[in-house]
């Protein structure tokens, strides 16, 4: 009767160990997978960011023409106020 107690106990050790295995490698497998998602989210991210980048110094580079020719008019309703006002003083 003792014999058969001690093999029980023993079977019930090892399949608590087995179950623990078990456990561990699955936390295992969802640990890893959470860290891909994580990675693949990370790639994602950066990649908007810099399409964000790109879109904005495009249209930085297309405002320029418009920015130089209203500096253009504005240097040269200047020109015009300075003349105005010296005729003023005459």
């Amino acid at each position: 009767m003792n014999d058969i107690n001690n093999q029980q106990n023993v079977q019930s050790a090892d399949t608590s160990e087995i179950l623990a295995a078990k456990l561990a490698f699955f936390g295992s497998v969802l640990a890893t997978i959470g860290d891909g998602i994580t990675a693949l989210a990370a790639g994602i991210a950066l990649q908007g960011i810099e399409n964000t980048n790109n879109q904005n110094s495009t249209e930085q580079l297309n405002q320029l023409p418009q920015v130089e020719q209203m500096q253009k008019q504005i240097d040269q309703l200047t020109r015009k106020i300075d003349r105005m006002e010296r005729k003023n003083r005459r």
